[in-house]
């Protein structure tokens, strides 16, 4: 049974908060034994792919720093790539390359990177600098997606992703990030980048906010960030609904970038999803998780997964999908 806090104006109005958000979903449905699963961006990949999930091709995989040698054969190689740490968070220590020159790599903005200050960058990533906990890191070097061409007036030097929470594998709320030149072309809202709120049902967004204020525009385009249709919607909440059951989690956040070559791909998973998500839909999440939370099981099959989440979003009572004797969840 779910435990009820003080009822807030904020609680009234459905809005999750991060107490009600850790007790009641991710301790209560998030078994810690599988949190490997998604923190560990390797591991992740690989049970993506058991999935049938598109991912971002793997060009290496750094463990010590005997292994350098390994970012400038990738880089001989591919010429265009991204470095993270394998579980990193916030997108701390990522870095965007597409170009090698004589002295270092060229980053999106075309400032070169010198050798030893790309060394020293990946030193810093093993030794856990931009980690999750206080061990050491590998470094991962896979391939730069390529943001669909839709996304050109909206998405400034960098990827653009849809975040798509799901509750016991169906999707329960969705924003578009957008990157803009204060976020140094990442998607990351704590960095300046666009939050998107999207309709669930139609893949449109709905509205924007910036450090949690409403904006209309994208900054440096003076593009609407509302009323635009998200490419592949379809296709976006079933990857999502998908692998957000498979992965054994109930309550995970998932990440997937519009790649113009691969369509949509799967940047990542997070067992522990942030609620500003809310800001950018103003909607609460409590009103659309508590009825799956009564669901007394949920479907196998992915399209009647989404079905629910359509008129869950909808606002529409879940009793249909109640199978006949089962009783709901208290």
């Amino acid at each position: 049974m779910l435990r009820l806090g003080p009822v807030s104006r904020l609680a009234k109005a459905g809005v999750l908060g991060i107490n009600s958000r850790n007790l009641d979903f991710i301790i209560s449905y998030n078994p810690r034994r599988l949190y490997p699963l998604v923190d560990d961006k390797v591991i992740t990949k690989k049970l993506a792919i058991e999935a049938g999930v598109t991912v971002p091709e793997l060009y290496g995989v750094i463990r010590y720093g005997g292994e350098m040698h390994i970012i400038e054969e990738v880089a001989q190689k591919h010429r265009s790539f991204v470095v993270k740490p394998s579980n990193g968070s916030g997108g701390g220590g990522i870095m965007v390359f597409n170009g090698v020159a004589k002295t270092g790599l060229r980053r999106m903005n075309g400032q070169i990177v010198p050798w030893p200050d790309v060394r020293y960058h990946l030193n810093n990533m093993l030794s856990g600098m931009f980690s999750m906990g206080d061990g050491s890191d590998q470094v991962m070097i896979e391939e730069r997606l390529v943001p669909h061409s839709a996304f050109s007036k909206l998405a400034f030097g960098g990827v653009p992703d849809v975040r798509v929470i799901v509750f016991r594998g169906i999707p329960v709320m969705a924003m578009l990030r957008l990157p803009t030149a204060e976020s140094d072309g990442k998607a990351n809202l704590h960095q300046g980048g666009i939050g998107a709120g999207i309709d669930l049902v139609t893949g449109i967004t709905t509205r924007g906010v910036q450090h949690n204020d409403s904006v209309d525009v994208h900054p440096d385009f003076e593009t609407p960030v509302r009323d635009f249709q998200v490419p592949s919607w379809s296709e976006i909440l079933e990857l999502a609904s998908r692998l957000g059951k498979h992965v054994g989690l109930g309550y995970v956040g998932v990440d997937i970038v519009i790649c113009e070559n691969k369509g949509p791909t799967l940047l990542e998973l997070n067992a522990r999803p942030g609620i500003a998500i809310q800001t950018a839909n103003l909607k609460g999440l409590r009103p659309l998780l508590l009825p799956i939370h009564k669901l007394p099981s949920v479907p196998d099959d992915v399209h009647e997964r989404i079905e629910i989440a359509h008129a869950n979003w909808r606002g529409e009572p879940l009793d249909r999908f109640i199978a006949p004797g089962d009783e709901p969840v208290r």
